[in-house]
């Protein structure tokens, strides 16, 4: 169940991260905002863990995940920058 609540929360906060953080060079479709705030919730999960906010075994909930995602954007958007056409 944990892992079914990690892909809702993750639809979620790639949605809400594409709303707060828009740009031309955004991943686009459903599986790629779902994958967004996934991988947002765990890059969250784990800086949160290492600074200390979270214990062992807790994660990010939808904040830090849409946090997470947004991080996990401005890096797409620093490596993905097309040339102008």
């Amino acid at each position: 169940m944990g892992f079914i609540m990690t892909l809702f929360i993750g639809l979620i906060a790639g949605v809400i991260a594409k709303f707060l953080h828009p740009g031309k060079n955004e991943p686009k479709g459903f599986l790629l905002t779902m994958l967004l705030g996934v991988v947002g919730a765990f890059v969250f999960t784990f800086l949160g863990q290492t600074l200390g906010f979270y214990g062992e075994g807790d994660g990010a909930g939808l904040i830090g995940a849409t946090l997470g995602a947004i991080i996990v954007l401005v890096i797409w958007n620093f490596f993905s920058r097309r040339t102008p056409a």
